[in-house]
């Protein structure tokens, strides 16, 4: 296995929303439940992991007396991101070259 697959990152969801925050510097909440079409609590959930795993910043405001919750990618997330995917263009590459 390449050693720069993360199996961590590799679940579905968790990879759809770092994918999603890769090009941003933050991202609302709520725009990340609609691109996923997933519930405010698994998505809490997923994103409750990352930050534990150091992956991504949760960030949670009020304006105007709305809460906002706003979510970035930290350097090491959008590290081991860019790792992960460079796995599997690896992998695909090697899939590729054998068919």
């Amino acid at each position: 296995m390449d050693p720069d697959f993360d199996e961590f990152l590799h679940v579905p969801a968790r990879l759809s929303i770092v994918a999603l925050l890769a090009p941003a510097e933050w991202v609302e909440f709520a725009f990340l439940r609609d691109s996923l079409e997933t519930s405010d609590s698994a998505l809490s959930k997923h994103l409750s992991a990352l930050a534990g795993a150091g992956y991504v910043e949760v960030r949670k405001d009020r304006e105007a007396g709305t809460r906002r919750t706003r979510v970035r990618l930290t350097s090491a997330g959008r590290e081991a991101f860019q790792r992960h995917a460079a796995a599997l263009e690896r992998l695909v590459a090697a899939a590729r070259s054998t068919v």
